[in-house]
């Protein structure tokens, strides 16, 4: 229950051991509603100086306090907690209050099946809750602001499992489910430790994975699940405000354990506890060293959820119909047989998921961007709040988080020491050997203060990699830093260039074919590439030239049909996306359904890095359609390779003027700015085409595609609106369409070409 709109829509992301579970004005909007806790030297708590002042009882009218006497004292247990409070033990379809005094009630809730009923988005103050039907209300209790933290005591006092399974408390007295592995025993500690926190089971003490290599390199390692999760007590919201603050309250209590490596701790996890970390950092826990979030994104909303402002059901509904399936009480299987074994405190904490909203429907409720909602679940306006170190790897063509994280990396201006990792392929490539490396690199430096050790990285790689990709056949550089002193070892790390490009992975010269490995890597200093050049290609009559044309105007139409092609090119059926020797199913459009566009061959070498703009003049047969825009290479070999995609419903192409650039259009995706298209006019919209790197060498071609949805990412569909309408792009002097894509000059290129394995782009045979 909660006084406005809840603070969710979600996105998804999958999970690292196993297969795929089942634009924004968002720039100007304001950054999430929790504030970073700012913890004090001295063992009291901090208060948000910024709690409203009418948070205390309103007087009568003769000036006298409201008289709670007459009421009777409910039997309910309050459990009060930052702008929150929960009711257990009610009895259900009881209506109760939330009121300052009897005849002051803002918020009423039904109790439901369980006894329990949650209050969200409550003011700080002093409360009571109440049943005005039965005469009985609760003793006065406080509600938290967000800025409220525990003593330094709260969490030292905490004594947690040296091994094995548990529970942490948080600063509203929600438990949450742990599960630690040490490296050793205990009493040979500290050793270096990282925490892994999500709503999947990092704490399940028998899922196996991605914990065994943390200890593998001599780390302890905590998974801890979210609050309603797994074991863990509360009730589950995507990313609400109280989630990032008990991730503060883990780091915090993990941290304070003896057997902890100086009582600091990394964080670590891809996806969606890839994700968390950007959250929990930004709440700056004292004792959080750094952070390596990998595969995240920067807008659940924009970026996955509603690409160009299109539902995104192949993977983000489902993903988030996941979500609130494992949620439900009992919802994941090892906590249903842990409650069956006896765990009491596992089966109390399922008494508030009844509490649990409708993340899928309101995610179909809200198709505009709605800041209250968006706002929190976008990264890119709040990453500037992290402090500590951080070590970022994410792929261009993820087909789960969309590979459009890259356009926030600017964005992380409070820390000193940004790294990062860009690589092409799919979602689980932040794993791959040319990413492991340098990611055991700045653990060893910034979280186990020590030189980097690869030997264990070497042992645990093809053990991953064959679990992962389905090959063990990796191969792990030399140790960089044999010899060096821990110092010398940070300076020589801190002196390179922060940002890596990792070229053509999957066609590394002397590796099997589509092994998870790069064929070469570039460096640079700064985010976006300096000296990128923002270079166009106007459309023609099928072509595309380097000149905006001054003599020739025409049209190329298209039959917007999205059942011309699959919705995505790959199929689980035949195997793992993330396979070494995956079969993609990237298909040529019918004639008719697509409008395609061909350059000239390049003479030269080209390398693109970065995101791009389709600038189309178009009219449709219907008032809205649905756009998607793949840019591809043609080569000389006559094969055709995927690079990248972008999409928009035209009647969200509204700019935010301010933020766009040449190369990136930001759509506003406010309802109040969308517009249908002009019967029988010409109307210009952008299309972002969401960043990428790939080199083009001489003889190649670019080729641009216009249709419908479909087909051009392995595990996305979308909901779209395209119903057979023909839709016309218009070229020439006065409509000059064309496509704007970044070039970097000054990167050499192996002179052949890569075999046709690239990790997450597909090939096929070129016919036009």
């Amino acid at each position: 229950m909660r006084r406005g709109h809840p603070t969710a829509l979600l996105v998804g992301l999958g999970l690292v051991t196993a297969a795929c579970a089942a634009g924004t004005g968002a720039d100007v909007a304001t950054a999430p509603a929790f504030a970073p806790a700012v913890p004090t030297t001295n063992d009291t708590a901090t208060t948000d100086d910024t709690a409203p002042d009418d948070s205390s009882p309103p007087e009568s009218a003769d000036g006298t306090l409201p008289d709670w006497s007459v009421y009777d004292r409910a039997e309910w247990r309050v459990q009060p907690g930052p702008e929150q409070v929960a009711i257990l033990g009610a009895e259900p379809d009881t209506e109760i209050g939330l009121a300052f005094s009897p005849d002051e009630v803002e918020m009423v809730g039904t109790v439901d099946d369980q006894g329990a009923l949650l209050f969200r988005d409550v003011r700080p103050g002093n409360w009571r809750l109440v049943d005005t039907a039965a005469a009985t209300a609760s003793e006065e209790f406080a509600v938290l602001s967000l800025g409220d933290v525990p003593p330094a005591s709260f969490y030292a006092g905490q004594e947690l499992p040296a091994g094995g399974f548990g529970y942490l408390e948080t600063r509203d007295g929600t438990t949450l489910s742990i599960n630690v592995i040490l490296p050793g025993p205990a009493d040979a500690g500290p050793y270096p430790t990282v925490v892994e926190y999500s709503g999947y089971q990092p704490s399940d003490p028998g899922s196996g994975g991605i914990q065994q290599m943390f200890t593998a390199l001599g780390y302890a390692y905590v998974g801890v699940n979210m609050r309603g999760t797994g074991c863990s007590g509360g009730s589950f919201e995507f990313f609400e405000p109280v989630q990032s603050l008990d991730g503060y309250d883990a780091v915090e209590a993990v941290a304070a354990q003896p057997w902890v490596l100086d009582h600091k701790v990394g964080m670590v996890g891809i996806s969606y506890p890839g994700i968390s970390q950007l959250y929990v950092a930004a709440t700056r826990p004292p004792s959080l060293a750094a952070i390596t979030p990998l595969s995240v994104l920067e807008d659940s909303t924009a970026g996955v959820l509603y690409p160009g402002g299109i539902l995104n059901t192949g993977f983000a509904v489902n993903w988030t119909q996941g979500r609130m399936d494992e949620s439900r009480p009992e919802g994941q299987a090892w906590a249903a047989n842990r409650i069956a074994m006896g765990d009491q405190q596992c089966a109390d904490n399922q008494l508030l998921r009844l509490q649990n909203p409708d993340l899928v429907g309101m995610i179909r409720d809200n198709p505009y961007w709605v800041d209250e909602l968006a706002a929190p679940l976008a990264p890119r306006l709040f990453v500037d709040q992290i402090e500590v170190p951080v070590y970022l790897a994410g792929s261009w063509q993820d087909e789960q988080t969309g590979g459009r994280f890259a356009n926030m990396l600017d964005r992380f201006t409070g820390t000193d020491h940004l790294y990062v990792d860009l690589v092409n392929g799919m979602h689980i490539e932040s794993l791959s050997a040319g990413v492991l490396t340098r990611y055991v690199e700045f653990l060893d430096l910034y979280v186990a203060k020590r030189v980097p050790q690869l030997d264990a990285a070497r042992a645990v790689s093809p053990v991953l990699a064959s679990a992962i990709f389905g090959t063990d056949q990796v191969t792990l550089p030399p140790d960089r830093f044999a010899g060096a002193n821990y110092d010398d070892a940070l300076a020589w790390f801190e002196g390179e260039q922060p940002i890596r490009v990792l070229f053509e992975e999957g066609a590394a010269d002397g590796e099997l074919g589509g092994t998870p490995m790069p064929r070469y890597i570039e460096a640079f200093t700064e985010w976006p590439i300096a000296g990128t050049e923002a270079r166009s290609w106007y459309l023609g009559p099928e072509s595309l030239a380097p000149e905006a044309p001054t003599d020739v105007a025409g049209t190329s139409s298209y039959e917007a049909d999205p059942t011309a092609l699959p919705d995505m090119f790959h199929d689980e059926a035949t195997g793992s996306a993330w396979a070494y020797d995956v079969t993609w199913d990237w298909r040529q459009p019918p004639a008719g359904t697509a409008a395609s566009f061909v350059s000239a061959p390049f003479d030269a070498e080209t390398v693109f890095v970065g995101p791009g703009s389709a600038d189309l003049w178009i009219r449709a047969t219907a008032p809205d359609t649905d756009l998607e825009v793949t840019v591809s290479e043609i080569r000389p070999d006559g094969l055709e390779v995927y690079i990248q995609s972008g999409w928009l419903r035209a009647s969200h192409r509204a700019l935010d003027t301010a933020l766009s650039t040449e190369l990136r259009p930001v759509p506003t995706h406010l309802e109040a700015d969308a517009a249908p298209l002009p019967a029988d006019e010409w109307t210009p919209v952008r299309v972002e085409i969401f960043p990428f790197a790939h080199a083009f060498r001489p003889g190649s071609r670019l080729r641009v595609t216009v249709d419908a949805p479909g087909n051009a990412r392995a595990a996305w569909a979308f909901e779209t609106i395209a119903a057979g309408e023909t839709v016309e792009i218009a070229w020439g002097p006065d409509h000059p369409s064309r496509i704007v894509l970044p070039v970097v000059p000054g990167i050499d290129v192996p002179d052949t070409f890569p075999a046709c394995t690239l990790r997450g782009q597909p090939c096929r045979e070129y016919s036009g």
